[in-house]
């Protein structure tokens, strides 16, 4: 396997008026080309932090990152947020095609290829409509779109279905698996879920309480492509409650923090 993302050592320290805060600290992951990592811990512990940092948002205090393109041309990454991070002011085809706009792509090809993706997503019928006349589902549709459009080499999702409702997110998974089977691209999952990183992911990561940092990781042995039926095998709930008891200690090592 090819390496496609190397992180190693990295720690940001915010500043604040209580003095400074570590959100990560000495973390290291490998990902490989084409390869699909979900990131699990409790809340606080620097998951999103660490994911900003692989988008460039923001720079480490210490460690470094390497990213290996493929194609110098490229788009390298994409990120979708929790948040409908997308335009009120256009309409669904001109927030989707956004991005090759931005790549300088042309008017006619960039408008095929946001429709070709509207329509994977089950949005053909508002392609003209504007976010405002959208559930909370279709504009997360419209995000997870807009970055398989792209075509970059890499997705990163910080929570990307945390904020639906539970059988709009059962429902998004499985399109989420849908497309990225197709694709194959390397994607680094940030969730809360246990039950959706085993769904989706090829990985999985456990960060520990605050200031997070890698505690272990678990293999997902089922074979592609993978449905929702797979959440009712004996397996699943085996695998999920192993993750659990790993994942409980840091949980209430965060609450104990918070008394």
């Amino acid at each position: 396997m090819t390496v496609k993302i190397e992180a190693k050592d990295l720690t940001k320290v915010y500043p604040s008026r209580n003095g400074p805060i570590c959100a990560l600290r000495d973390f290291s992951l490998r990902v490989e080309e084409g390869e699909f990592v979900c990131i699990v811990g409790p809340s606080g512990c620097g998951k999103s932090t660490f994911l900003r940092i692989l988008g460039g948002l923001i720079t480490p205090s210490s460690g470094r990152v390497e990213l290996f393109p493929r194609d110098e041309k490229a788009p390298l990454q994409n990120i979708v947020f929790q948040e409908y991070a997308i335009f009120p002011w256009k309409t669904v085809l001109d927030n989707v095609a956004f991005g090759l706009e931005m790549r300088g792509v042309p008017r006619t090809k960039r408008r095929e290829t946001a429709r070709d993706w509207i329509r994977k997503v089950g949005l053909a019928k508002f392609a003209d409509a504007y976010p405002h006349q959208l559930s909370g589902g279709m504009k997360q549709r419209v995000s997870i779109a807009r970055a398989f459009a792209n075509d970059p080499e890499i997705l990163l999702m910080d929570e990307p279905l945390g904020a639906l409702d539970a059988q709009t997110r059962v429902i998004l998974q499985g399109e989420l698996v849908r497309l990225w089977e197709a694709s194959r691209k390397t994607v680094v999952y940030i969730t809360h879920s246990i039950e959706e990183s085993v769904l989706l992911g090829d990985r999985i990561v456990l960060m520990t309480a605050h200031p997070g940092t890698y505690k272990t990781e678990f293999s997902v042995p089922f074979a592609r492509p993978r449905s929702f039926e797979l959440t009712g095998a004996p397996e699943f709930a085996r695998l999920s409650y192993a993750i659990w008891q790993e994942l409980e200690v840091e949980v209430k090592r965060t609450m104990e923090k918070q008394l």
